[in-house]
């Protein structure tokens, strides 16, 4: 059964931080890339960060770099997001997703073929 599940959502106030989890199936940890979108109400869904399962390069929206940072903990098949100096406009819901394409490893949510069902974050001013 193929499944990512998010935790480590919550509110915080401005310049705060929250590290989001993502822990995966054993399918889904044999993908070539994990990555963390996300999404508001109403508007397109978008790409946050990414990283390769096998040598971990990683990739981040403008919007979030130096701010945020992807990991990983292959021995617990967990994907972590780690969001630092967090604004307002980072609020939104968070999700994890996967893609088994070779080479892929982008910031595109069509790229992706398994996402987890999402975490809220709400950062106040």
């Amino acid at each position: 059964q193929v499944q990512l599940v998010e935790s480590g959502g919550g509110s915080v106030q401005a310049g705060g931080s929250l590290r989001l989890s993502c822990v995966t199936s054993r399918v889904t940890y044999s993908s070539n890339c994990m990555g963390w979108f996300r999404q508001v109400l109403g508007k397109e869904r978008e790409g946050v960060a990414s990283i390769m399962r096998i040598g971990g390069t990683q990739s981040y929206a403008d919007s979030v770099k130096d701010r945020f940072t992807i990991s990983q903990d292959n021995a617990k098949n967990t994907v972590y997001l780690q969001m630092n100096s967090l604004k307002p406009e980072d609020t939104s819901m968070y999700y994890c997703a996967a893609t088994v394409g070779a080479g892929v490893c982008g910031l595109g949510p069509n790229e992706y073929n398994y996402w987890g069902q999402g975490t809220q974050v709400t950062v106040s001013s």
